[in-house]
C-alpha cells in the first residue's frame, strides 16, 4: 500500500502556483527568506501565546512581515520567476515595507492623540504603506482583486462627481489616506486582525499536521474504506479530500497536496483526465466549509458577526456533509455509467491497522474539536492544537528510540500530562516541555531530521499565509471606503426593492454577484464585499443572520469551480494535464446538486441548525436535501442502475426542483414523485 501511495504521489508533478510566481531563491537570498519566514512564524506564535502588543500594532507588524516576504519571494513580472536572487530594488522595498510597520509601534500614543488630524509624516507613511500593499497584492493574487480595490479607492476620491444616486459628499486626501492605514477600518481592519490571529495559527497547525504524516494517513484510510468499491479511486479522492479539509481551509492547497496522489490514481483506473481533475477540484473546495478548521472566511465571519466560532461550525456541519455526499454520489453514478471497477483488494490497506499505527496524529484534531465546542476561543484552541502537534512530532522521534514498551508508555503519559498542563497553567510549561524535547532531539539518533521537519513546517506555514494575509489587507481598502462613504446602502437598497417582490430573485441576484466576483478574486475578498453589501439586505428580508452570511460564503466557494477563472480547476489541470476550462465545466456539473443547498437553508434554516429547530425538523430537512441531491445527480449524470432516457432525467430534475421550492404542497409532491422514480427504476433493474 505504501508503495502505491508513493508511486502515485510522484507520478505527476505540478507547476501550478496558487498565488503569483515565486522566485527560486538560492544562496544568501534563500537564507534571508527562510530567516524572515521563521521570524514571521515566531512572531505570530508569540502573539497567540502572549499577546504582547495592542491590537493595532499586531495588525501593522503582521502587514509589515507580509510585505517583507512578498517582495523577496514574488517578482514584479512572471519573467522574474527564474531569478535565483533578489534584485536590489525589491530588497529595498522589502526592508522599507517592513520598517513602516514599526511606525504604529513607536508612535501609537501620538497617533491616538492626533486622530483625525494627521501630520505630514503620518500621511507619508500611510500613503507609502498603502502603495506597497497594492503592489504586493498585485504580485501575489493578481490584477483582478487589485483593480477592484483600486476602483473602490477611486470612488472614494472622485465619487462626488458621479450621478446623485451613487455620489457621496466628497472627502479630502488626508481623510481617505488616514482611513486606509492609520486607523482600524481600512488595511488594518477586521480581516487583517483575523489573519494576524486565527488564520495564521490554523494555517501553521495544518502545515505541522501535514509534515507529521496526516496526508498519508488520510489517503490510507480512504483507500481502505472505499478503494475496492465501484469507482473506488474517485471515491478515495472525495473522502481523502474531505478529511484533508478538516485541517486545511484552502481548496487549492488541498488539490495540490491530495491531488498529487488521487488524480493519477483515478487516471490509472479508467477515469478521463478531465473527470479526475474535476472530482479532485470539487472535493477539495469543500474543505473551506468543512469543520473544524474551515477556510479563513469562517474566522472573518465569526469576528464580523461577533458570534462564537463554534456557532459558525455548527451552521456549516450539515451543508459540508451534503456537499461531500453530492460529490460522492456523482462519482458513484459516473463509475456505474462507465462500468469502472475498484482497486484490487491486495492494493488496499486495512484502515483500522493504519489508524492503529498512526492514531496519535488524530489527537491534536480531537483536542481542537473538543475545545471549540466547549467555550474556548479559536485562538486558544488553535494554540493548543499547534503545541500538542509539536509535542507529538518531537516526542515521537524520541519514543521510537525507546525499546521497552513500559518506558514508551511512561514517556507518552508524561507528554500528555505536560500538554494537559496548558489548560491549567497556560503556555509557559508547555513551551518548557517543547524546549526540552528540542534539546533531546539534538542528541538522539534521527532527532535532527525531526527538527529539520519542524523548521520546514514553520517556513512553509509562513509562505502559505502570504496569499491569504495580503488579500485580507488589501480588501480592507474596500471596507474603509464603504465605511467612509456609506456606499454599501445603494446596492443593499436595490436587493431590498427586488426582495419585496420575490425573495428568490434577491437570492438569485446575490448568487450571481458572488459567482461573477469569484471569477476574478479569491473567496476571502469575495465574501467580504458581498457580505458587506448583500448580507445585510438578506437579513432585512427575514433571512437569519448566519444563514445570510453562509449563503454568500457558500457561493463564493462555488465561484472557485466556475469558469473562466476557476483556481481549483487550474490547480487540478496542472496535475491532470488536461484543459482547465473543461475541468472547470465538469466540476460545476459534479457540484450542481450542491447549488441547491444554500437555497434550501434560506427557506428552512433548520438545515444550518438556526432558529432553535427541533431534531425532527433537522432530520426532515436533511432527508429532503438528500433526496433532492439524489435526484439531481441522476438527472445530471443520466444513470441510476442503468442509463436513463431523457424523459426520466427530466422527471428526476422536476422532482428535485419541487423538493427545493418552498411552496405549499411542493414537498409532498416532490417526495411522491421521487419515490415513484426510485421504485420505477428499481423495478426495471430487478426485471432486467
Amino acid at each position: 500500500m505504501s508503495a502505491l501511495i508513493n508511486e502515485e504521489v510522484h507520478e505527476e508533478t505540478s507547476d501550478f502556483e496558487e498565488h503569483g510566481h515565486q522566485r527560486q531563491l538560492v544562496g544568501w537570498a534563500s537564507r534571508l527568506m527562510m530567516a524572515g519566514a521563521l521570524a514571521f512564524s515566531a512572531y505570530q506564535i508569540s502573539v497567540a501565546a502572549f499577546h504582547p502588543f495592542s491590537s493595532l500594532i499586531i495588525r501593522a507588524l503582521h502587514v509589515s512581515f507580509l510585505v517583507f516576504l512578498i517582495f523577496m519571494l514574488y517578482p514584479a513580472t512572471s519573467k522574474g520567476r527564474t531569478q535565483q536572487s533578489i534584485p536590489w530594488y525589491d530588497l529595498l522595498l522589502s526592508f522599507f515595507g517592513f520598517a513602516l510597520g514599526f511606525y504604529h509601534l513607536v508612535f501609537e500614543a501620538d497617533l491616538i492623540e492626533r486622530s483625525g488630524d494627521p501630520t505630514t509624516m503620518d500621511l507619508f507613511v500611510a500613503t507609502a504603506a498603502s502603495i506597497l500593499v497594492f503592489e504586493a497584492a498585485r504580485r501575489v493574487v493578481g490584477w483582478a482583486l487589485t483593480l477592484v480595490c483600486g476602483l473602490f479607492l477611486a470612488y472614494g476620491f472622485l465619487g462626488q462627481y458621479l450621478p446623485l444616486s451613487i455620489a457621496h459628499r466628497g472627502f479630502g486626501f488626508d481623510q481617505i489616506v488616514s482611513q486606509l492605514y492609520l486607523g482600524s477600518d481600512g488595511i488594518l481592519g477586521t480581516p487583517t486582525l483575523v489573519s494576524a490571529t486565527y488564520i495564521f495559527l490554523f494555517i501553521l497547525f495544518g502545515t505541522f499536521l501535514e509534515h507529521a504524516g496526516m496526508i498519508r494517513l488520510f489517503n490510507a484510510l480512504a483507500l481502505g474504506l472505499v478503494g475496492r468499491a465501484q469507482g473506488g479511486p474517485a471515491k478515495v479522492a472525495v473522502i481523502s479530500s474531505g478529511l484533508m479539509g478538516t485541517i486545511s481551509g484552502s481548496g487549492v492547497a488541498n488539490v495540490l497536496t491530495v491531488g498529487q496522489f488521487t488524480i493519477p490514481l483515478m487516471k490509472r483506473f479508467g477515469y478521463t483526465s478531465v473527470f479526475a481533475g474535476a472530482v479532485e477540484a470539487t472535493a477539495s473546495m469543500g474543505g473551506q466549509i468543512m469543520p473544524p478548521v474551515m477556510g479563513a472566511v469562517a474566522f472573518i465571519m465569526a469576528e464580523t458577526l461577533n458570534v462564537p466560532y463554534s456557532d459558525i461550525v455548527m451552521a456549516a456541519i450539515i451543508p459540508a456533509m451534503l456537499y461531500y455526499f453530492t460529490a460522492f454520489w456523482m462519482v458513484h453514478l459516473e463509475a456505474g455509467r462507465l462500468k469502472l471497477l475498484g482497486i484490487p483488494a491486495d492494493q488496499c490497506p486495512n484502515p483500522w491497522k493504519e489508524l492503529k499505527n498512526s492514531w496519535y496524529l488524530a489527537l491534536p484534531l480531537a483536542a481542537l474539536v473538543y475545545m471549540l465546542f466547549h467555550g474556548f476561543t479559536p485562538m486558544f484552541a488553535g494554540m493548543m492544537g499547534l503545541t500538542l502537534t509539536s509535542v507529538l512530532i518531537l516526542g515521537a522521534a524520541i519514543a521510537v528510540r525507546i525499546s521497552q514498551t513500559a518506558l514508551r508508555y511512561v514517556f507518552w503519559f508524561a507528554l500528555g500530562l505536560s500538554a494537559a498542563s496548558f489548560i491549567e497553567w497556560g503556555i509557559v510549561p508547555v513551551m518548557g516541555v517543547i524546549v526540552i524535547l528540542v534539546l533531546l532531539n539534538f542528541v538522539v539518533q534521527g532527532g535532527r531530521d525531526t527538527l529539520r521537519t519542524m523548521k520546514t513546517a514553520l517556513i512553509d506555514g509562513a509562505k502559505q499565509a502570504l496569499g491569504v494575509g495580503i488579500a485580507c489587507a488589501i480588501v480592507g481598502v474596500i471596507i474603509g471606503v464603504l465605511t467612509l462613504t456609506g456606499a454599501a446602502s445603494n446596492f443593499a437598497g436595490f436587493i431590498l426593492e427586488v426582495g419585496e417582490k420575490s425573495l428568490f430573485l434577491s437570492l438569485l441576484l446575490t448568487m450571481v454577484a458572488c459567482l461573477i466576483l469569484g471569477m476574478g478574486i479569491p473567496t476571502i475578498p469575495n465574501y467580504i464585499i458581498t457580505s458587506s453589501i448583500a448580507a445585510p439586505a438578506l437579513l432585512k428580508l427575514g433571512v437569519p443572520l448566519i444563514v445570510s452570511h453562509m449563503f454568500v460564503f457558500y457561493f463564493g466557494i462555488m465561484a472557485d469551480l466556475t469558469p473562466p477563472v476557476a483556481l481549483a480547476a487550474f490547480a487540478a489541470a496542472s496535475i491532470a494535464k488536461a484543459s482547465a476550462m473543461k475541468i472547470g465545466f465538469k466540476a460545476t456539473q459534479i457540484a450542481v446538486a450542491g447549488f441547491v443547498v444554500p437555497f434550501m437553508a434560506v427557506y428552512d434554516p433548520a438545515l444550518m441548525m438556526q432558529g432553535d429547530p427541533t431534531w425532527i425538523a433537522v432530520v426532515y430537512i436533511v432527508v429532503k436535501a438528500l433526496l433532492a441531491i439524489f435526484l439531481w445527480g441522476c438527472a445530471a449524470i443520466g444513470y441510476l442502475w442503468s442509463p436513463l432516457p431523457m424523459f426520466e432525467r427530466v422527471f428526476a430534475a422536476c422532482s428535485a426542483a419541487l423538493l427545493v421550492a418552498a411552496i405549499p404542497l411542493t414537498d409532498q409532491i416532490g417526495f411522491v414523485l421521487g419515490v415513484m422514480f426510485i421504485a420505477w427504476n428499481g423495478w426495471k433493474n430487478r426485471k432486467r
